[in-house]
């Protein structure tokens, strides 16, 4: 697993941009990145489908080296399974079947767990385990973007499982997209405590999507987003999630930075994404997407 990896493409009139670091903690620790990045575009033309995945291992009994091969496999897995099935999400995005999208998109989350979590049942191991977390864990909290190449289809999809963030940079302001879904370690609200904007919440429960699997005993995460001109969407993981929510100085830099007439180029947003805030020292993986 390398330090640091890089990615950036355009797609029409979108710009992405893509860095996932390992956090000054690892390094003390002598230990590989736990996060993981899939940027990858499934068609060509106005009808591509582009996916971001972003993934973090957790602490288990193979150490740092097994929670990077889950965050590795959990975005490998993701991608497989949405590339297959990318011709009728990409149409299920352009119609606005929420509904759909929401059903679908979970039955294939679940399926990946199940496929992370039947390689090697000894993750589970209770002693490695935070005592917080419930017995049937994730080996990965994973956070996932659809966005349509269609220049005509501003619609953007957001679904995971775990922690990490979802923000949105309009008018020089974040906003945080997390969507209202509860926690069911913590009996808190995901996101409650952000300092940052909030939209109002999506509807919490949804008639048509499936009941919590097996495989999965934390909620699913979902929230559609409809994107303008001038605006960014940033994915990432709680090693920037977090001191983006907590940190006002931070949240007005990194605004500052990503807020000019052009997008940056891939040096300059990884400067950004390595901005430092004390008592942040986790893992950072952060994916940008610029709207024009």
């Amino acid at each position: 697993m390398p330090d640091t990896t890089l990615d950036g493409s355009c797609y029409g009139a979108l710009t992405l941009r893509a860095a996932s670091q390992r956090g000054e903690a690892a390094r003390v620790r002598g230990e590989v990145r736990r996060d993981a990045l899939l940027t990858t575009r499934f068609g060509a033309g106005r009808h591509a489908l582009i996916l971001v995945a972003v993934a973090t291992g957790r602490p288990s009994a193979g150490g740092a080296h097994r929670a990077a091969r889950d965050a590795r496999e959990a975005c490998t897995w993701i991608g497989g399974a949405i590339g297959r099935s990318y011709t009728r999400l990409a149409e299920d995005i352009k119609a606005e079947r929420r509904d759909a999208l929401k059903s679908g998109l979970q039955r294939l989350t679940d399926r990946s767990y199940g496929k992370l979590r039947g390689r090697a049942p000894e993750r589970d191991a209770p002693a490695e385990r935070p005592r917080d977390v419930p017995a049937r864990w994730q080996p990965a909290a994973l956070r996932c973007l659809l966005v349509p190449a269609d220049p005509d289809c501003r619609t953007r999809v957001f679904f995971g499982v775990g922690a990490g963030g979802l923000f949105l940079l309009r008018d020089g302001a974040w906003q945080d997209l997390e969507p209202a879904a509860t926690d069911h370690a913590a009996g808190t609200t995901a996101g409650a405590g952000s300092g940052l904007p909030r939209p109002a919440p999506e509807p919490a429960h949804d008639p048509c999507a499936p009941a919590e699997g097996p495989e999965r005993p934390e909620p699913f995460l979902f929230r559609t987003a409809f994107a303008r001109p001038g605006d960014t969407l940033l994915l990432c993981s709680a090693g920037l999630a977090e001191p983006l929510r907590d940190e006002a100085a931070l949240a007005a830099r990194l605004a500052d930075r990503w807020s000019a007439a052009e997008p940056p180029g891939l040096v300059e947003f990884l400067a950004a994404s390595q901005l430092r805030a004390e008592g942040h020292a986790m893992d950072r993986t952060a994916v940008g997407v610029w709207e024009s």
